[in-house]
């Protein structure tokens, strides 16, 4: 009986949970080249991580592998500073003039003025 010896660990995993394994780390390896694809940023960073777990049992060792995406975050909001007047909330700083007309309130546009 020949016995089939395996020296490399890319043939191990491939062998891992009958292909399974494999199939699983490619579809995470599509899932963030997509999401550096899609991310609006020029430079991001994406994470493929493998984690193979062996544990001896007696003469034999199981190997467990696991394989884990870390997507690009996206950007979160920045602050916007506001100040307190008259127990409401305004962007515009009370000490200073008023050039414009003040501030919109959500969704309210802009108000054309009329040259004076």
């Amino acid at each position: 009986m020949s016995k089939h010896i395996i020296h490399s660990l890319f043939q191990a995993l491939g062998l891992s949970n009958r292909g399974r394994f494999q199939e699983k780390v490619d579809a995470e390896l599509r899932t963030v080249i997509q999401a550096l694809q899609e991310h609006p940023e020029e430079k991001v960073k994406g994470t493929l991580t493998l984690t193979i777990d062996f544990v001896k049992l007696g003469d034999r060792i199981d190997m467990k592998p696991q394989v884990k995406a870390k997507l690009p975050e996206e950007k979160g909001f920045t602050s916007t500073p506001f100040w307190v007047v008259e127990g409401g909330l305004s962007v515009q700083h009370p000490s200073q003039v008023d050039m414009f007309g003040g501030p919109t309130e959500v969704g309210e546009r802009p108000r054309n003025r009329e040259p004076a």
